[in-house]
């Protein structure tokens, strides 16, 4: 089990990141919230992970602290719920958002995730209230990311636009991993950028075009 890794962030290109430890890298995937605390590439990080083995893959998940990991565990619990799923509700809200809309039966706030539906929101709402009684709420944001909502319209499982290899693109292929159709991923990064954003910069700015 890989429990967590300190490291260089060698690349970025969400909702993945390379980070390279000892030697080794690895890839790991992450909700966008975790993404917007990462420090600059070539720097230092250390990240929370979840190992995940399937027949076809080895997937490791990453997550800024160890509440997120928390909450994405308690999520793949649920009937349903895989890990892609999870992502989405971490990338959509902070862990206390998505516990505050859960203690008060907040049944609109849950569909707005993509790939949440109307029997999926139910179904969390009701296994989530008791495993999540005793989560004590933060005093503090958990990371400086950017809380987004998301609209349930998009799929979580749309195919990722090819244009790779450059800013706009990594910006583009995140927003549609994270649900949104492609034109309208290609429209919002149209929309907000500007000569030398970074990706995450282009991702923070078309997520807040599109509340």
């Amino acid at each position: 089990m890989i429990g967590r890794l300190s490291g260089t962030i060698a690349e970025k290109s969400p909702p993945d990141i390379l980070i390279e430890c000892a030697g080794v890298g690895y890839e790991v995937t992450m909700p966008m919230t975790s993404i917007y605390a990462l420090p600059e590439l070539n720097e230092l990080a250390v990240i929370y992970t979840h190992f995940v083995v399937r027949e076809d893959a080895q997937l490791l998940y990453g997550f800024a602290n160890q509440t997120e990991r928390k909450l994405f565990r308690l999520l793949i619990r649920v009937n349903g719920v895989g890990p892609k799923l999870a992502l989405a509700v971490l990338s959509a809200m902070s862990a206390d958002q998505f516990v505050s809309c859960v203690r008060h039966d907040d049944l609109s706030g849950i569909v707005k995730i993509p790939g949440v539906g109307k029997k999926t929101a139910e179904r969390l709402l009701i296994e989530m209230r008791d495993r999540l009684k005793d989560w004590k709420m933060s005093s503090t944001p958990a990371t400086d990311a950017m809380p987004v909502q998301l609209s349930n319209e998009h799929t979580f499982e749309n195919t990722v636009y090819d244009s790779a290899y450059n800013n706009k693109g990594d910006a583009t292929n995140a927003l549609i991993s994270l649900g949104y159709k492609q034109v309208q991923a290609d429209k919002a990064v149209k929309l907000v950028y500007t000569d030398g954003m970074s990706s995450e910069n282009i991702i923070r700015h078309a997520l807040k075009s599109m509340l």
